[in-house]
């Protein structure tokens, strides 16, 4: 069974930092195209941006676009997500996925000052 472990999440203030981590177990990452995806209160899960299993593509959706960094690291089996310059909206629950079907349990990101 495929399984994923989001990490990083915490309170964070706006302009401020995070760095979020998705580690892979019980399969080797660097076969797959990764997503990281959040949901806020209310609202729809939307996708947030995602890299290619080479690392060689990736995509940002236009509200993160030059504030979020992804990448990754296949040889710790993990895909980390850099929070910076937050915003009062970048807060919700953050989540990674892989194959379309397989995610993990979400790690909560707050930005508040």
């Amino acid at each position: 069974q495929l399984q994923l472990v989001e990490s990083g999440g915490g309170l964070g203030q706006p302009g401020g930092s995070l760095r979020l981590s998705c580690v892979a177990s019980r399969f080797t990452l660097s076969s797959y195209h990764i997503g990281w995806f959040r949901q806020a209160p209310g609202k729809e899960r939307e996708g947030v941006s995602c890299i290619s299993s080479s690392g060689g593509t990736i995509y940002y959706t236009d509200s993160v676009k030059g504030r979020f960094t992804i990448s990754r690291d296949n040889r710790k089996n993990t895909v980390y997500l850099q929070l910076n310059d937050l915003k009062l909206e970048d807060t919700a629950v953050y989540y990674c996925n892989v194959r379309g079907d397989v995610w993990g349990q979400g790690t909560q990101v707050t930005v508040s000052s």
